[in-house]
């Protein structure tokens, strides 16, 4: 049986079932504390909301979202599919993210998926289904199926912050990956979608950091540092420059 999280008494169910679960959750699930239900549209636009949030920080997925929404009203597969790739070009979007939304809406198009309906399949036939569009991964998939359809039971185990709450909340010597984690979220099925929530909220709750909004990751730019002992070289060489050379003296 597929269940729903559509409303907050849906999510307060589903916690409590999931702590009866997994008692260890009771003490994360204290701190993590009251927590809300977070959703988002779903079907086509949906998913290009999430595709369009790859790999790029919150502005500008937000912003790319907006100018694409924008161009394209009402927001439709065939419209989409069919527009100009300079068009898109010019709204920020890479080829990458271009060939992947006009990929999902051909398959919509002919029918291949229904984004709606596979919110009603089990969390892994759904997850296989999402995954064999063009790209489309794991963490994109189970964040469609999440925050888009509401499915209990479908859970991102590649989201960095599910990851690193999860290694906190339950003692771990490392941060899990995302195959570790699947298995050890196998004790929360049907409500591992429930558990993702908690992760989150409790992710917040201990690091005091707010967890990037849905269908956006951050990507980090390295930062250039300069060896120290380069550094101390410039600086002393900028020193000689500056300092007046001594006269030499007659006698040598």
């Amino acid at each position: 049986m597929t269940h729903f999280l559509h409303t907050e008494a849906d999510l307060l169910a589903g916690l409590a079932e999931l702590v009866k679960l997994d008692p260890r959750l009771a003490p994360v699930a204290e701190t993590a504390g009251a927590f809300s239900l977070r959703r988002r549209e779903g079907g086509y636009a949906g998913l290009c909301a999430i595709v369009c949030g790859q790999q790029v920080s919150v502005a500008s997925a937000a912003a790319m979202r907006d100018r694409l929404f924008a161009a394209f009203d009402p927001f439709h597969h065939d419209t989409v599919r069919l527009a100009r790739t300079d068009k898109l070009k010019r709204l920020g979007l890479s080829n990458a993210k271009i060939k992947s939304i006009k990929e999902i809406g051909k398959a919509v198009g002919k029918g291949a998926i229904d984004l709606n309906a596979v919110g009603e399949m089990d969390a892994d036939a759904a997850h296989a289904l999402l995954t064999a569009l063009h790209g489309v991964g794991p963490w994109t998939a189970d964040i469609y199926l999440l925050f888009c359809l509401g499915h209990a039971d479908a859970f991102p185990a590649g989201d960095l912050a599910v990851q690193e709450a999860a290694r906190i909340a339950l003692a771990l010597r490392k941060r899990p990956d995302a195959k570790q984690l699947t298995k050890i979220a196998e004790a929360w099925r049907p409500w591992r979608g429930v558990a993702a929530h908690l992760m989150w909220a409790y992710y917040h709750a201990v690091k005091k950091r707010d967890v990037v909004p849905v269908g956006t990751t951050v990507k980090k730019t390295p930062t250039k540092k300069t060896p120290a002992k380069k550094t101390a070289r410039k600086k002393s060489v900028k020193k000689a420059a500056t300092k007046p050379a001594k006269r030499k003296s007659k006698n040598g």
